[in-house]
């Protein structure tokens, strides 16, 4: 008796598995205004409620204590559920509601079953099919709950992160503007005679050209801070590449200047939609770290900005020197910030300390575009950095 009243319960609930998905999206939309497709955005997950009731079902029939949570099919749809739910910004309490409410969706199907079949089960098969039915409904909760949970932790864990990162790379890029400011003040308070108009004149310039590279500097910052998880950005704008070199040219020429190198840019670079401050911030690290690396032996110093391969739907360009090189030993841990792979040097001009966090930068920029970025390089004769970037926005 007790087999045929659970098997005749088991029988109903995957039978009608869809319709009661259906009731327990009717009631939930009755305490929670939710669009269907806000809990079943496409129909690869259109399965999820419905396929967890069938094995409930199947629970129900043969109730193990073990058998619903050693399930590895129904227990991995709890578990995309519990990662889909996160990427729609559910809550812990929702969660529960919802689950809560299946729960009570399937109590009463069982009771309305029982009248409609005219089944006269004993009180101790109701509750044990009522318990296997708790049980099972318990079970996917909590496996549903505890993904969402890590899921959620690791987006803390991301974000902080991030934050961390930012707050280097805050630093990292402020120092050398607001340094030269200061050697340009100590210069102007040891200076005893400013008749010299064309002294004095380099002097102003210096400090002008350095207050706007700190303006320049926190815009950028700004933009980049909403570089990951941030589609409609409104820096984002059709620009070519030439452009943006251009600038970087211009901003870096005095420390180009100091070291005897010329910066060589291609007659023609691609275009792209993009965030441009994140491209010029790219490039000014690049550049700014193949200046500082030049080779004082070589005749002549270079640092070329020029376009390369790329497949359909991305467009490249390259920065190359014939500076120092870098030892291949080296070239895995280049973009992991604070990594040196030369001994540390000191600006002529501003006399700063490289901090190793430049080409991480450049990186951290470049994967939030959905980008690449790929080093080559000759010890004495020179490293070229690839920039490989869509044509247009990537959907995050």
């Amino acid at each position: 008796m007790v087999a045929t009243f659970s098997h005749a319960i088991a029988d109903r609930l995957e039978a009608e598995h869809r319709t009661l998905a259906l009731e327990w999206l009717a009631r939930l939309n009755e305490i929670i205004p939710v669009d269907v497709r806000e809990v079943f955005p496409s129909d690869q997950l259109l399965d999820h409620i419905p396929q967890l009731i069938r094995e409930i079902g199947a629970y129900v029939r043969t109730p193990a204590a073990e058998a619903i949570a050693a399930n590895t099919q129904v227990i991995a749809k709890a578990q995309e559920l519990g990662v889909l739910r996160h990427e729609q910004q559910a809550s812990v309490h929702q969660l529960l509601r919802e689950y809560r409410l299946l729960g009570d969706v399937l109590v009463q199907f069982v009771e309305q079953e029982t009248k409609r079949l005219s089944l006269s089960p004993g009180f101790e098969q109701v509750m044990d099919l009522m318990s296997g039915l708790n049980r099972a409904v318990a079970v996917l909760m909590q496996t549903t709950v505890e993904t969402f949970i890590s899921e959620y932790s690791v987006t803390i864990e991301k974000q902080t992160a991030r934050l961390e990162g930012f707050n280097r790379m805050v630093s990292h890029e402020l120092r050398q503007p607001l340094s030269a400011l200061t050697f340009t003040v100590a210069v102007l308070r040891k200076t005893e005679d400013i008749s010299d108009a064309t002294r004095l004149r380099r002097l102003v310039e210096t400090l002008d050209r350095n207050v706007s590279r700190l303006t320049d500097l926190i815009t950028k910052l700004a933009t980049l801070s909403r570089l990951i998880g941030e589609e409609d950005n409104a820096h984002i704008q059709r620009v070519e590449l030439r452009a943006v070199a251009v600038e970087v040219a211009r901003q870096l020429k005095d420390m180009a200047d100091a070291r005897g190198v010329e910066i060589r840019l291609a007659d023609v670079l691609p275009e792209v939609t993009a965030d441009v401050a994140s491209v010029e911030l790219i490039l000014i690290n690049l550049v700014s770290n193949a200046i500082k690396y030049c080779n004082p032996d070589a005749p002549v110093r270079l640092v070329e900005i020029f376009p390369a391969d790329a497949e359909a739907g991305y467009v490249a360009i390259a920065v190359r020197d014939n500076g120092i090189g870098i030892d291949r030993a080296h070239l895995p841990s280049v973009f992991d910030r604070f990594y040196r792979a030369h001994t540390p040097t000191k600006d002529n001009e501003t006399d700063i300390d490289g901090l190793g966090l430049g080409l991480a930068i450049a990186r951290d920029c470049v994967h939030a575009m959905r980008g690449r970025i790929s080093v080559e390089s000759t010890p004495a004769k020179g490293t070229t950095f690839i920039v490989t970037i869509p044509v247009a926005p990537v959907p995050h």
